[in-house]
């Protein structure tokens, strides 16, 4: 009966004049942005009294009202419907294939970027600002690297990732306060205790799935900075610790040396430069970055790399197969937590500072929306999402007030147009050459 009634609906609808039916969609989408920004927009609070003001959401609600009739008229025009309908057809693909040729456009384009990048920030050399915001963007192509390890080819909801950021930049400041450990100590050891811990959650989210594992994680991470909020007589509590600044061997990059040594610009014969330090380490974070990527790449080709793709895509199938998930998950969690810790140990360094504000719950969430943004899986989408959510924000620092707003309609509309993520998944085509059959 409810299915026949759908029907008498639906050719009823059919049989209504598009005027008619442009008029009632106007009404309705009217009255509902009236409901949402009425409460919101039109009441303003003056001590215990409310001051009505119906101008702004009505102003409001006609603005949305407008766009959705200027969105149907054109989506009733041939043309675009049409081009809508071939866009939702490849927005359904998971992953696209990529030809020899496009292979080796994608490596020229690659490459000429990677020059770029590394020779941008010698550019600005005399300008702090540009350097730092580099370098901040470059930590979180790291972070995001990482990520997309668990999230995007495990298919692992991380909400804590940051309690492994947490703990690289602090092995770094607690290392050089009580065991006497450099830059370079940190860089090669935080890896491995970030690693151990990512393999202790791994062990304790082996039977959780979905919301259930988003939660554990979330408050695994919440764990970490509570802990190094409190823990005041190791971690200096909500005062934070100093972090060793970087050397090259043992080489300041300061304007006098402060353990007796002679500093890099000295020994170089050049003049003082305050950036010397950025810039030093914008250099070993690139080669570090590019190394990452090269490794990330390797290991979706390799078994491990498809088994955490398996994984991903259906966990009871991937049991079928032989493959053991506890070695699949704990091998995800540790990797990319691996990650986390060299980007914690960078972060340190370019701070000269750390303390428990700075790995908070949103930073969380921020990583997680360059792994979404840039494409489950996707390594070139990843490091755009990266640099465009990080620089973004200080390009709009004249507007910091409207910055959570224009993410949030970033965000909107990313899910709208690009389901996928900016740059999907593209997977190699493999030929077999002549005579080889």
């Amino acid at each position: 009966m409810s299915e026949r009634l759908g029907i008498v609906q639906e050719s009823a609808a059919a049989k209504m004049p598009q005027w008619r039916v442009l008029l009632r969609d106007a009404v309705f989408t009217f009255i509902l942005a009236c409901v949402v920004f009425g409460p919101i927009t039109g009441l303003q609070l003056s001590g215990l009294d409310f001051i009505a003001n119906w101008q702004r959401p009505l102003l409001l609600a006609s603005f949305v009202t407008l766009g959705r009739m200027l969105f149907l008229g054109a989506l009733n025009t041939k043309w675009l419907s049409r081009r809508l309908q071939q866009s939702a057809s490849r927005k359904a693909q998971a992953a696209s294939v990529q030809t020899p040729q496009e292979w080796r456009k994608w490596l020229i384009i690659s490459g000429v970027t990677a020059v770029v990048a590394f020779v941008l920030p010698f550019v600005f050399v005399d300008n702090s600002y540009v350097i730092k915001s580099l370098l901040l963007a470059m930590i979180y192509v790291l972070l995001g690297l990482g990520l997309n390890i668990v999230v995007g080819l495990a298919g692992l909801l991380d909400l804590g990732f940051v309690a492994f950021y947490a703990v690289g930049a602090y092995f770094l400041a607690l290392g050089g306060q009580y065991w006497g450990l450099g830059f370079w100590g940190a860089l090669a050891l935080s890896p491995l205790l970030a690693a151990a811990l990512g393999g202790l959650l791994g062990f304790t989210v082996l039977r959780t799935h979905g919301d259930y594992l988003a939660i554990v994680t979330l408050g695994f991470g919440e764990i970490i900075r509570l802990v190094l909020t409190n823990w005041l007589s190791l971690t200096g509590g909500p005062n934070g610790l100093p972090a060793p600044a970087p050397t090259l061997f043992g080489l300041e990059f300061s304007r006098i040396s402060k353990f007796g040594g002679t500093p890099f610009h000295e020994f170089m014969g050049w003049n003082y430069n305050p950036n010397m330090k950025f810039l030093f380490l914008y250099t070993v974070l690139f080669l570090v970055v590019v190394l990452m990527i090269a490794w990330v790449y390797r290991l979706r080709l390799m078994p491990m790399g498809r088994a955490w793709e398996a994984l991903r895509e259906d966990e009871v199938a991937c049991r079928s197969l032989g493959i053991n998930p506890v070695v699949v998950k704990l091998s995800a969690f540790m990797m990319g937590a691996m990650t986390g810790g060299l980007a914690g140990v960078f972060f340190a360094s370019y701070q000269g500072f750390v303390n428990p504000t700075s790995f908070t719950f949103f930073e969380s969430a921020l990583i997680l929306a360059i792994v979404v943004l840039g494409g489950l899986g996707s390594i070139v989408g990843v490091i755009v999402a990266a640099f465009v959510l990080t620089l973004l924000p200080e390009l709009l620092r004249e507007f910091a007030d409207y910055r959570i707003l224009a993410f949030g309609i970033l965000m909107v509309l990313m899910m709208i147009w690009r389901p996928r993520g900016l740059i999907r998944t593209r997977r190699p085509v493999f030929t077999i050459p002549e005579g080889k059959l």
